[in-house]
């Protein structure tokens, strides 16, 4: 057999394979558009002359409303959004062609689930992390704000605001079994809301607004052990130092915050930060707390030791929540108003960057908690950063979406899907993907 006949049997042969010719492998596959790498789901399938992409549509991250099929840059028309489920410490999309493997696109995985709070469906949402598929859902109380996992991953505790009646109730959700096994009724403290486990997994330190106090609530006994009087109005939001022997409450209400001591019951300060105290934070390292004052447009930066204001720093368009990389070397401010999270380095407390969102509100904004007050903004506000470090998660309330974005290159590489205005969340290194 001549060397003109062994060419046509081999292509023959990768024909009736269904399998593209070997030496026709870098003009059949087009290399992928930056910024439509596997993001979506979908399914690679061999053709005789040739790859073709398929898939279903997906929110390309790197723009807004665009979709786009896998590697092929094509615009698709399908409104569903797909995801490729994803296993390992990275996921790949790969075919491999006669022993050689071919790469679509790779994205760092981080494992575990995400726990997101639906506040108009008292419901709470359990998505797998790499590929945002919501795995079960649980029903709690009315008006889920905020919740806290416990050290193992194991229990999670959702404090149930209320809507237009107020919360007075804890729900207790064991996430191997999924299923909620208790309601801690607070009775007269109503309107819980910020939340945090203590280092023994077994209280949790929670705010109640209408009492103006903290409470320290025994979760297996479902008993309240203590409570502390933080002498301000609206005591929203919580942060514990790394060691919970103090807590600092940021009340919205009187612009300030309530530091309080969990072992004697002391109150040693309470300090003026700014109008609308709500988002707080302990750093990593437990030196600084930082405050976002949504009324001012400011973030306050308070020394631990010494409970003094040691910067105020502008930041605009309703900072309401932070959040601090597990190295403590970059703050996240969501900006309700603008739909963008801000960076801010906490050497410098220079500003870095701002990531916009790229959503919209839903049509629906009057049913909602904000209403119209940011007009088409999805009013980002709860944030949550994983013990990895990898990515940020970001709960666009008005859009009923979770933007994702990756640390290292700052910008937003996916978008999850929640319930109806997802708030709170938290994080479970437990894979609850299988029953």
């Amino acid at each position: 057999m001549n060397r003109s006949e062994r060419v046509k049997e081999r292509l023959e042969s990768a024909r009736r394979r269904r399998r593209p010719f070997r030496s026709a492998r870098r003009k059949c596959f087009p290399k992928p558009r930056v910024g439509s790498f596997l993001l979506g789901g979908g399914r690679w399938t061999g053709r005789s002359r040739g790859l073709q992409a398929r898939s279903w549509g997906y929110e390309c991250a790197g723009s807004e409303n665009e979709r786009y099929a896998m590697g092929s840059g094509r615009k698709q028309g399908d409104e569903r959004v797909r995801r490729l489920r994803r296993s390992g410490a990275a996921w790949t999309v790969c075919l491999c062609l006669s022993g050689a493997g071919l790469l679509a696109g790779t994205v760092e995985a981080g494992g575990g689930t995400l726990i997101v709070l639906n506040k108009s469906e008292a419901s709470v949402s359990f998505l797998d992390r790499d590929s945002g598929r919501e795995v079960f859902k649980l029903p709690v109380g009315e008006g889920p704000h905020e919740v806290a996992v416990a050290p193992d991953g194991k229990t999670a505790v959702v404090a149930n605001y209320g809507a237009r009646t107020p919360g007075s109730t804890l729900t207790v959700l064991d996430l191997p079994s999924r299923s909620p096994v208790k309601t801690i009724d607070l009775g007269a403290f109503k309107r819980p809301h910020g939340i945090g486990f203590l280092p023994d997994g077994r209280r949790v330190a929670v705010t109640s607004e209408v009492k103006r106090a903290l409470l320290i609530v025994n979760v297996r006994t479902g008993r309240i052990e203590k409570h502390f009087d933080t002498t301000q109005e609206i005591s929203h939001m919580v942060a514990l130092t790394p060691k919970a022997d103090r807590a600092f409450v940021a009340n919205i209400g009187s612009g300030s915050v309530s530091v309080l001591d969990l072992t004697t019951g002391k109150l040693p300060a309470v300090i003026q930060t700014g109008a609308g105290a709500e988002g707080i934070a302990v750093t990593p390292d437990g030196k600084e707390v930082w405050v976002a004052n949504r009324g001012a447009d400011t973030l306050s930066v308070i020394d631990a030791a010494s409970l003094k204001i040691v910067e105020t720093i502008p930041c605009k368009s309703f900072p309401i929540r932070i959040a601090f990389t597990p190295d403590g070397r970059f703050a996240l401010v969501s900006n309700a108003r603008s739909g963008e999270v801000a960076v801010f380095d906490t050497r410098s407390r220079k500003e870095l960057r701002r990531i916009p969102m790229r959503a919209k509100a839903k049509g629906d904004k009057d049913e909602r908690l904000f209403g119209n007050r940011f007009g088409d903004s999805p009013v980002p506000v709860g944030l949550l950063i994983p013990p990895d470090g990898r990515h940020a998660y970001v709960a666009n309330t008005n859009a009923d979406l979770i933007t994702v974005i990756d640390l290292k290159t700052w910008k937003v590489v996916d978008r999850f899907r929640a319930g109806k205005e997802p708030d709170g969340m938290g994080y479970s290194p437990l894979d609850l993907t299988t029953p």
